[in-house]
């Protein structure tokens, strides 16, 4: 039964795959109709030498929305995220068709073609996703989780991933009790394995074993763990289930040991050359498009309360060196003239009204490409804090210095999934996605967060 039930869902996935090739194929055919409208001699020729050249782009473009990760079996994503997914495909794909279309000419299918055929099967492939979600969003297509242990730590399940958005790929069908340990787990939610886990979880029809106990000293089922496994169940534990669902590294439960174990943390001499290259071209587009608001917000800081306009404060960076980060200056020049440092709060009695706008559009960040430039930090990463609040959070939260294993960055994933900052509280929140991050960094991933990242300026989310 688990076998059919995982072959109807690759089967699900094999299906979509077909019909999205078919839709991008006729998103092509619609496009030439469009272009030879008036041309039947032309429509004719070209539809003689057409049906490989675009077969190829409904294969190219689909190969890249798999790379993109959208042929997973076992996950969902939201709506934005999604649209990014769909949008970078297309991207990509349309530029490894303009390379192969340069190599081979012969293959090229027209400027206009090729651009309506893009534009056609973007808008159908948001259509049939929107309505296969539809078709398919019952628990019947979501992964089943049988959670092994009741206690405080299978709570956070429950705790942390309680709404139905938290679990667009997954339903846990219940959580075991572990013997001699105390449960936190509503009693409705527990099931007893009284004839091994192996047996529940066959009889539960469940894809994967989450191992989430309380204390592991006691030991684990591994016999038992072992027969699901050879059923094709998956076993994880729940440092790694939260890793994978929530886009975030819980510190209260991860052991340095899977921290170690667990993969990531890509330092290769590539990804650092990639991550400069990316970091490089970034800075420039965006210094070429900024600069003149750039200079107006200059005039605008000059004009209300005079000089300085830049404000230099001392940030953490890579390794836990020391740099000079660059900002407009948002607040007024005594503003700790106690010389203590003070986190930013809402609605800061210390900002400018000139101050209180650039913040809040994120303008006063924009210096920061020159750090950037200078390589004191990345377009993407963590955010550098000051060496007064480093000293107090390194004592404070664990597994904080972490994230200083990378360049900080001008956005990062914890901007995207956490509002600011302004407390060890919130500084601890925000490590769970900095974790991530550090752990799961690569082009991709920075590309996505860039783009998401203009979603938050735009509607103002974070800012301080």
């Amino acid at each position: 039964m688990k076998t059919t039930k995982s072959s109807r869902k690759v089967r699900v996935i094999r299906a979509l795959w077909l019909a999205e090739v078919l839709l991008i194929l006729l998103a092509a055919v619609a496009a030439i109709n469009l272009r030879f409208f008036n041309d039947p001699a032309g429509y004719e020729l070209f539809l003689s030498r057409s049906p490989v050249r675009v077969l190829l782009l409904a294969v190219v473009i689909t190969v890249a929305m798999a790379a993109f990760g959208l042929y997973q079996v076992h996950v969902r994503h939201n709506r934005l995220d999604f649209l990014l997914r769909l949008f970078l495909s297309f991207a990509f794909g349309g530029i490894g068709l303009l390379v192969l279309y340069y190599l081979v000419p012969p293959i090229y299918i027209g400027r206009s073609v090729f651009a309506m055929s893009l534009a056609l099967g973007f808008v159908g492939v948001v259509g049939v996703r929107s309505a296969t979600q539809h078709f398919f969003r019952g628990d019947a297509f979501r992964r089943r989780i049988l959670v092994y242990g009741a206690g405080n730590n299978a709570e956070l399940i429950n705790s942390s991933l309680r709404r139905r958005s938290d679990r667009q790929s997954f339903v846990v069908v219940g959580f075991v009790p572990v013997a001699g340990q105390a449960t936190a787990v509503r009693e409705e939610l527990q099931v007893r394995a009284d004839e091994g886990l192996s047996a529940l979880a066959s009889k539960l029809r469940v894809d994967e074993v989450v191992v989430a106990p309380d204390e592991r000293r006691g030991g684990l089922p591994m016999d038992e763990m072992l027969v699901c496994a050879q059923r094709g169940i998956s076993i994880s534990d729940l440092p790694t289930f939260f890793e994978r669902e929530a886009g975030m590294v819980k510190v209260n439960i991860a052991d340095p040991s899977w921290l170690a174990f667990s993969g990531g943390f890509d330092r290769s001499t590539p990804r650092r050359l990639n991550k400069r290259f990316f970091d490089l071209v970034a800075a420039c587009a965006l210094l070429l498009v900024a600069w003149p608001f750039m200079l107006l917000v200059a005039l605008c800081i000059w004009h209300e309360s005079g000089g300085p306009i830049l404000y230099r404060q001392t940030r953490v960076g890579e390794n836990g060196r020391c740099f000079e980060l660059v900002k407009f200056r948002s607040m007024r020049t005594d503003a700790e003239g106690d010389g203590v440092a003070r986190w930013a709060s809402r609605d800061d009695d210390r900002s400018t009204r000139v101050g209180r706008f650039i913040r809040m559009t994120r303008l006063d960040e924009l210096p920061q490409l020159f750090n950037v430039l200078r390589g004191d930090m990345s377009f993407v990463g963590p955010r550098p804090e000051r060496p007064q609040f480093v000293d107090l959070l390194n004592h404070e939260v664990r597994y904080y210095n972490v994230r200083h294993c990378v360049k900080p960055g001008l956005t990062g994933w914890a901007q995207l999934r956490y509002p600011y900052g302004a407390s060890v509280r919130d500084a601890e929140e925000k490590l769970t996605f900095d974790l991530f991050y550090v752990k799961n960094q690569g082009l991709v991933f920075d590309l996505m967060i860039l783009l998401q990242t203009v979603e938050v300026v735009l509607f103002r989310r974070g800012a301080r």
